[in-house]
C-alpha cells in the first residue's frame, strides 16, 4: 500500500511534520544532549571543588606572612628559654661565671663541687657544693648577681659560721647548695611501677 503524505490532508500533515519533529528532538535529546548535559554536570562539579580549593590557597597565601611572622616569634622564645634552661651542663662555663661574679663581690670561692644529677621528667636537677670566703655584705652582694644570671641558679642549704679570727675582708665561711637546670634531649622514662601523671584538664 503506497501511502503519500501529498495525498493526506493538510492538517495530517501538519500533524505528521509535528510527530517526526517530536520525534528527531526526542532522538536528538536521548542520544546526544542527555550525554552532554550529564559531562557538563559532572564538569560543573570539579569546577566547583576546584574553585574552593583556590580559594582556600588564596586564603592560606594571605596568612602566610602572620604564620611566619609567628615561627620567628616562637623560635625567639625557644632561644630565650634555651638560655635560661640550656640543654646541656657545662662546668667550665659555669665555674667561671661564678667565679667572675664572686671577684666582683669581694669573695672567694674555696670549693665547687658538683653533685650527682637528678633526673626529672623533663630536665635535670644539677647541683654544686659551694664554700665560700668573705663577709656578710659581699656575700649577700654575690647572691644577689647569681639570682640575676641568665641562666636559673637556685641557693639552698645556706650555712654561714662566723670566723674566730676575722679579717676586714673574710668575716664568715658560707657553704650552699646552687642548683641548676638541664633541659633533656629526650623525657625521661618512667620509672617501673609508676603511674603515669595526669593530663591537666
Amino acid at each position: 500500500m503506497n501511502i503519500s503524505l501529498a495525498k493526506l490532508p493538510w492538517y495530517a500533515q501538519v500533524a505528521a511534520f509535528a510527530l517526526l519533529g517530536v520525534a528527531g528532538v526526542g532522538l536528538f535529546y536521548w542520544y546526544y544532549e542527555r550525554d552532554a548535559r550529564l559531562e557538563m554536570a559532572a564538569r560543573q562539579q570539579q569546577l566547583d571543588v576546584l574553585r574552593a580549593d583556590v580559594a582556600k590557597g588564596r586564603a592560606t597565601a594571605q596568612k602566610l606572612s602572620e604564620f611566619t611572622a609567628q615561627v620567628t616569634d616562637l623560635e625567639g622564645r625557644l632561644e630565650s628559654l634555651r638560655a635560661v634552661l640550656p640543654e646541656e651542663k657545662d662546668a667550665a662555663d659555669l665555674l667561671r661565671r661564678m667565679q667572675t661574679v664572686a671577684a666582683q663581690s669581694n669573695l672567694t670561692i674555696k670549693s665547687f663541687r658538683p653533685q650527682p644529677v637528678v633526673t626529672k621528667q623533663l630536665h635535670a636537677e644539677w647541683p654544686i657544693a659551694l664554700e665560700l670566703d668573705g663577709t656578710y655584705h659581699n656575700l649577700a652582694i654575690f647572691f644577689d648577681r647569681v639570682g640575676k644570671f641568665t641562666r636559673i641558679v637556685n641557693i639552698s642549704d645556706l650555712a654561714i659560721k662566723g670566723k674566730d679570727r676575722p679579717t676586714p675582708n673574710s668575716t664568715i665561711s658560707a657553704t650552699c647548695i646552687a642548683t641548676t637546670f638541664v633541659l633533656l634531649d629526650k623525657p625521661a622514662a618512667p620509672k617501673p611501677g609508676a603511674q603515669p601523671a595526669k593530663k591537666a584538664a
